[in-house]
């Protein structure tokens, strides 16, 4: 994995497109998405102490996905990782992401 000049992660099997990290009321938000080298969208999100991310089919009909386009979904706790670094954020989404596709 290298890390891109805009600080989103890049390379040919595996892209975040885009990743908002934030505070909000004392919590720490964040979400994103991307692709993987098969073509395949995912996004991701923080759900209190949990990362969840979906992948999706490839060549979507839509711009959205819609519930029947999810391939896989993985939960994983994020307590002990530092999201907001965003290199920190983006390396867990990517070991998050290889274990849905590895599930699929």
């Amino acid at each position: 994995m290298s890390v891109a000049e805009d600080g989103q992660s890049s390379d040919e099997e595996f892209a975040i497109e885009d990743m908002w990290l934030g505070v909000f009321s004392a919590k720490i938000l964040a979400s994103g998405f991307g692709r993987v080298g098969d073509g395949r969208g995912f996004a991701f999100c923080i759900e209190g102490r949990w990362l969840v991310v979906e992948v999706y089919r490839p060549r979507l009909r839509g711009p959205v996905p819609q519930r029947e386009d999810v391939v896989a979904t993985v939960r994983r706790d994020i307590v002990g990782v530092d999201i907001t670094d965003k290199r920190s954020l983006a390396a867990t989404v990517r070991d998050a992401v290889a274990l849905a596709e590895s599930s699929t």
